[in-house]
C-alpha cells in the first residue's frame, strides 16, 4: 500500500480521473475526485464558460488538501485528481496535506484534449475553457516531485508507469 500523497494533475480532459482511479486501485489506497469537491459556485461559473480565478480556487484547493490529509492521517496513502495548474496551487495543496506531494502530470496535444472534451457527456467543463487552462498551466519543475506522462498512451500504461515511479522512489 502507498504511503504519502499523490495528485494526478493536468488540464481538463487529460484523464486525471481515469488514471487516478486506476492508480489508487493498483496501490490499494483511497481515491479522491477533486472535481466532485468544487463548490457549486465554481461549477456554475465553469458551466457558463467562465474561467475560475485564484480566489475561486483557494477554498476548493483547501478542501482537497484537507480530504487528502484526513486519509494520510489514517496511516496510509491517498491518490487525488486535481488540475493543480499553478505552482502556488500545488504549494497550497502540500500545506493543507502537511507533507510533500508527488505529482503525476498528464499532458497531451491540444487537438487530442479537445477531441476528448467533445466526446464527454454531462461534464460541466465546456471546450471553450481548454485554451484558458493551457495558458494557465505551469508545468511542475525544479523543487517539485513529478512524473510527466503524455496521454497519447493508454490509461493502463499511464497507471503502470505511475505505479512504477511511485514504488521505485520509496524506501
Amino acid at each position: 500500500m502507498l504511503k504519502g500523497a499523490v495528485i494526478v494533475m493536468g488540464v481538463t480532459s487529460c484523464g486525471k480521473t481515469s488514471v487516478g482511479e486506476g492508480l489508487a486501485a493498483a496501490l490499494n489506497c483511497p481515491f479522491i475526485e477533486g472535481d466532485k469537491l468544487h463548490p457549486d459556485s465554481n461549477i456554475t461559473k465553469m458551466s457558463a464558460g467562465t474561467p475560475l480565478t485564484d480566489s475561486d480556487r483557494w477554498p476548493w484547493l483547501e478542501i482537497i488538501g484537507k480530504a487528502m490529509k484526513a486519509e494520510c492521517d489514517k496511516g496510509h496513502g491517498v491518490v487525488a485528481s486535481c488540475s493543480a495548474l499553478k505552482k502556488v496551487y500545488r504549494q497550497k495543496l502540500a500545506e493543507a496535506v502537511e507533507q510533500p506531494i508527488t505529482f503525476i502530470h498528464l499532458y497531451g496535444s491540444r487537438d487530442l484534449l479537445e477531441a476528448r472534451m467533445a466526446e464527454r457527456k454531462g461534464h460541466f467543463m465546456p471546450t471553450s475553457l481548454l485554451d484558458s487552462q493551457l495558458a494557465t498551466i505551469e508545468v511542475p519543475g525544479p523543487g517539485e516531485t513529478a512524473l510527466h506522462l503524455d496521454v497519447i498512451l493508454p490509461v493502463d500504461e499511464l497507471v503502470r508507469r505511475s505505479k512504477a515511479y511511485l514504488t521505485s522512489n520509496k524506501d
